[in-house]
């Protein structure tokens, strides 16, 4: 019977505790509702019923700060000083915030007594440091915080508070000592590189003139030169150049420390991929062409042999479009790493690339088709990449002018990836291939049902290309222009640029007053651009938006804009002004994100469309 009785005292106890807990939070978020809106007065009783039925010491400075925005400072100094009685030794935090509540009301001095105060009664310990020094920081008293940290760095001998301190001088904006710690932090340990990195992010975040880049620089290059034995220093100045994009000398720095330690493959090889994503493909090569050096025993030697054949194939498509010569040296690469790697599941994208190659910028259809069937003759392929093979081969049959072929690929694609991406690039290749042929009716059916695919990608190419065919055959029934416009879209497909602009020249001269007067400056860009005529196909995309400012293509031509700018004429103000317009002029745009995150890597921020020049108010309490 008595255990009966303290099962139930201890369930029922139980039960209270979890409604407290739960009362608590709902609380908890009421106050915190009505002090985002401004409400003190609601907020302050709520926050005083937590802070007594919790003990949580920030609910009680959550308390304080309604006070004094209410401007009851009688009632917040008496809130304090009952605190300050009540306890045995009161703690530093107590007299921190009495003496946030007397400069509230201007009175400088009792309120530097109760500041002197908290300093000297803080234990000696490192917590009661951090504690002190985040009250201080709370309320954005950042030149104590300073103080008590430095009075712990003599109080504490084997406590520097290097990282703590540097959080500090971001927000003093004290950038020579910010370097100065950070750098002492990351001698005492490599392993601090992350907080290192983080803490210096913020300043250069914050760093509008330039002016903690170039120090930072100075002071980091003659650290390493005073004590070269400090390795982390040499990863710290690696991931610099990397945040200002400086590939070549990320790369060279990589090298340099690879000489010293031999651990640095991986690091190189992460160094040469974000150089390929950000279509620095050369600097990516010459990443590869190092660790290649190291010779075939290096276990990261076969990683670079097949990236750098894809970096220059890249390279190529993005630089050298066109010139034969330079693919032909190309097809030789390929053909060298195909004989070393062999014709396996490793190989499918050395194979694939090879073949676009061959086909679309080597005129040799016939050897790409031979192999694309020996790529599918692999053992043991999975579906997938059966399916990935065929869709290319489709291509190269689409390219070589047989569309029949073709559509029996695409369709043999489409029944074996019914539920995937791959399923659906292969059905709106092929309602492509029904558009580039004028069967506009038939491939506008099957791109309405790719609208609805799980792939963004492929849904808002099939969406566009079925808005297109819609806008510009209902108004002339002959649809003579859309014809041509379809014939120029396949000459284009097929890399022959001159017969498409001719073309698309024609459409203009016998249609001028047609629908497809946007579409025609767009499709000449793209043409441009492929060519590497970069002026000349920003200045056409920059018409779109400015002549026809409410077609379907002006959030695409002024994306494709802000991508020449920035990684082909690298004037990165004008991108930056694309992309903005992106996000203030077309809200809807599935470019929004990426434009934002492109405006932000510019410009350090990005706006809010909504609410322009507005910044959002920053609290410190959370």
């Amino acid at each position: 019977m008595k255990k009966v009785t303290i099962f139930l005292l201890l369930f029922f106890a139980g039960l209270m505790v979890s409604g407290q807990v739960r009362i608590d939070q709902t609380t908890s978020q009421l106050a915190s509702k009505y002090y985002s809106e401004r409400d003190f007065g609601k907020a302050a009783p709520l926050y005083k019923e937590l802070y007594t039925t919790s003990g949580i010491t920030s609910y009680f400075r959550m308390y304080l700060y309604c006070l004094a925005e209410l401007k009851q400072f009688e009632q917040a100094e008496n809130e304090i000083k009952k605190e300050i009685r009540n306890r045995k030794n009161p703690p530093p935090e107590l007299y921190i915030h009495y003496g946030y509540i007397l400069k509230t009301q201007k009175k400088e001095k009792e309120a530097d007594e109760q500041y002197r105060e908290a300093i000297r009664k803080i234990p000696a310990n490192k917590s009661a440091y951090i504690n002190a020094a985040n009250n201080f920081v709370q309320w954005r008293e950042f030149e104590l915080a300073e103080e008590v940290y430095l009075k712990g760095r003599k109080e504490l001998p084997n406590e520097k508070f290097h990282s703590e301190l540097s959080q500090v001088y971001v927000y003093l904006r004290n950038y020579s000592q910010l370097i100065e710690e950070l750098l002492e932090l990351l001698k005492e340990d490599e392993k601090n590189l992350p907080v290192v990195q983080s803490n210096l992010n913020s300043a250069l975040y914050m760093d509008i003139e330039n002016d903690v880049r170039e120090e930072f620089k100075a002071v980091l290059l003659k650290r390493m030169q005073a004590e070269p034995g400090v390795t982390g220093f040499n990863r710290l100045l690696i991931w610099f150049f990397l945040q200002e994009k400086q590939f070549p000398a990320a790369l060279r720095q990589s090298i340099a420390l690879d000489r010293r330690t031999h651990q640095e493959d991986q690091q190189i090889l992460s160094l040469a991929q974000m150089a390929i994503n950000s279509r620095n493909y050369k600097d990516a090569v010459t990443a590869y062409d190092y660790i290649l050096g190291k010779g075939k025993e290096n276990p990261a030697w076969h990683s670079a042999f097949y990236y750098k054949i894809h970096a220059g194939y890249l390279d190529y498509l993005s630089h050298d479009h066109g010139n034969r010569i330079r693919a032909e040296e190309l097809a030789l690469q390929f053909e060298e790493g195909l004989e070393f790697m062999g014709f396996n599941g490793q190989s499918l994208s050395l194979i694939r690339e090879y073949a676009h190659l061959l086909a679309f910028h080597l005129d040799n259809s016939g050897k790409a088709v031979e192999l694309l069937e020996k790529g599918l003759g692999i053992p043991a392929l999975k579906p997938v990449q059966t399916g990935e093979l065929k869709t290319e081969l489709a291509d190269v049959y689409v390219y070589a002018g047989d569309p029949w072929e073709a559509t029996l690929l695409y369709s043999q694609v489409i029944d074996a990836n019914r539920n995937n991406a791959l399923g659906d690039e292969a059905k709106l290749k092929k309602a492509r291939l029904g558009y580039y042929l004028g069967n506009f009716s038939w491939a506008r059916a099957q791109l309405d049902v790719l609208k609805a695919s799980t792939s963004k990608l492929t849904a808002n190419d099939a969406m566009e290309l079925s808005l297109f065919i819609s806008n510009n055959s209902d108004m002339d029934t002959t649809e003579v222009p859309l014809h041509y416009f379809a014939r120029a879209d396949y000459l284009f497909f097929r890399n022959q640029d001159g017969k498409a602009v001719s073309l698309l020249d024609s459409i203009a001269e016998l249609f001028p007053y047609h629908s497809l007067v946007d579409d025609l400056l767009f499709r000449k860009a793209r043409i441009a651009y492929r060519q590497g005529n970069y002026e000349e196909a920003a200045g056409l995309l920059e018409r779109i938006p400015e002549e026809f400012p409410d077609d379907l293509l002006a959030d695409d031509a002024l994306f494709l804009l802000g991508e020449i700018w920035q990684f082909n004429l690298q004037e990165k103000e004008r991108a930056a002004v694309a992309y903005r317009k992106i996000l203030f002029d077309y809200p809807g745009s599935i470019y929004v994100s990426d434009a934002r995150s492109r405006y932000r890597e510019l410009n350090g921020e990005a706006p809010d469309p909504e609410k322009p020049g507005e910044t959002d108010r920053q609290m410190l309490f959370f």
